[in-house]
């Protein structure tokens, strides 16, 4: 069984250091966040912009399905393989960068997730979004703070420039005992224009009086539960697909959870990307971590009958006043007014909670709407109107 494998003011030039999600609220702190593959026909040698009808909205889903036209670079050290993908170019000039994948890791493989930004005239060093490895006792699992230089910064797992860009460049090492490597099954990379203020989207009436019967998880009845809402969360999604697919190894509990998912160098369970790694290293699950720009977005995933896990901020969401307070709950459906309904492992009792839509807006944008998405790759995904997540239209955006 494959284990694995937040916005506010900001230090510097502007860069900011995200309160984490995994804090229960209340006890919030802030910490700098620090081979056969292929790219499925999503990136030609520079995948360039073409012109398009459709409104990104501030955000671009870049999902890899193959590495084919990544090439094979030279390596430092024997134990290890390096793959550079070509230079890719967005539709959106983007600040913000998260790259989720998901690896069958064999005992003594690790992956390591670079990104360089390309601007007109130069290009950034290559900043590590996270080191990856299934068993953390033999290869480090862990997020890389200390990297803040005059073009950017990483918090934890999101890539943050001080300057807009549109190219990029990923770059892969795959790593491991004698010629075992990581095998990527599938890699997403979100981008985001964070100064992006899109008009509201009208309500998916299909939503409306729809909730999702998720398990019910609470994270303070485990030691140290009040730091656990990450793993709390994913535990309830993992559940949720469980029950619906028949396959009782999904169900893992939150200690279990945690421990797959915990990051050293931040000393917590919230780092987004190895969530949603560790929810993706089960066969025939496909889970990364996206952003949306509305609730209509949300609401079109509930339609379709698939939860999703939230990042947000807890006191706006309870109406407490905005002081940061990082958490995560799963949105499981909307009443007939457009309430959300959500699980919340925050609390001892009563975990299936309903707040009204404009603290969910506020609260959620505190973490740019940023969402897990996980499901098997066969599910009846909503429509996807701006290319938001892994969809025909993303793929078909990233190879214009």
């Amino acid at each position: 069984m494959p284990p694995a494998a937040g916005v506010g003011p900001r230090a510097g030039f502007g860069l900011a250091q995200r309160p984490r999600p995994d804090h229960f609220p209340g006890a919030m702190t802030t910490r700098p966040r620090s081979v056969t593959f292929a790219l499925s026909a999503l990136v030609m040698t520079t995948v360039g912009v073409r012109s398009e009808s459709v409104d990104a909205r501030g955000i671009q889903f870049i999902p890899f399905h193959s590495l084919a036209r990544f090439e094979r670079v030279a390596a430092t050290e024997a134990d290890r393989t390096v793959q550079l993908s070509p230079e890719i170019r967005a539709r959106i000039r983007w600040d913000e960068m998260i790259v989720s994948w998901n690896a069958e890791a064999p005992p003594g493989t690790f992956l390591r997730v670079e990104a360089r930004a390309l601007y007109p005239d130069r290009a950034t060093k290559f900043y590590c979004l996270g080191v990856w490895s299934a068993d953390a006792k033999r290869h480090p699992r862990e997020s890389v703070p200390g990297q803040k230089d005059a073009d950017g910064d990483v918090d934890t797992d999101t890539l943050m420039l001080r300057e807009p860009a549109q190219r990029f460049q990923l770059r892969l090492t795959l790593g491991g005992e004698s010629a075992a490597r990581p095998r990527i099954k599938f890699l997403g990379v979100c981008l985001t224009d964070t100064h992006a203020r899109p008009a509201p989207l009208p309500p998916v009436r299909a939503a409306r009086g729809k909730t999702l019967p998720v398990p019910e998880r609470s994270q303070m009845l485990y030691e140290n539960g009040d730091v656990l809402c990450s793993p709390t969360t994913l535990s309830m999604l993992l559940a949720w697909w469980s029950e619906r697919l028949g396959r009782p190894e999904l169900n893992r509990d939150v200690p279990e959870v945690a421990a797959g998912v915990f990051d050293p160098k931040w000393g917590g369970t919230g780092n987004w990307v190895f969530n949603t790694a560790y929810a993706g290293a089960f066969e025939g699950l496909r889970a990364y971590t996206a952003r949306l720009s509305d609730v209509a977005e949300l609401e079109a995933w509930i339609a379709r009958g698939i939860p999703v896990g939230l990042s947000l901020c807890y006191n706006r969401l309870r109406g407490r006043g905005n002081e940061p307070s990082g958490h995560l709950v799963v949105c499981v459906g909307f009443t007939e007014n457009g309430d959300v309904v959500v699980n919340d492992p925050g609390t001892r009792r009563n975990v299936r909670k309903t707040f009204p839509r404009a603290n969910l807006i506020h609260a959620w944008a505190y973490k740019h709407n940023t969402v897990y998405l996980v499901y098997p790759p066969g599910a009846r995904l909503p429509t996807d109107r701006f290319g938001h997540w892994d969809s025909p239209l993303s793929r078909r955006r990233a190879s214009g």
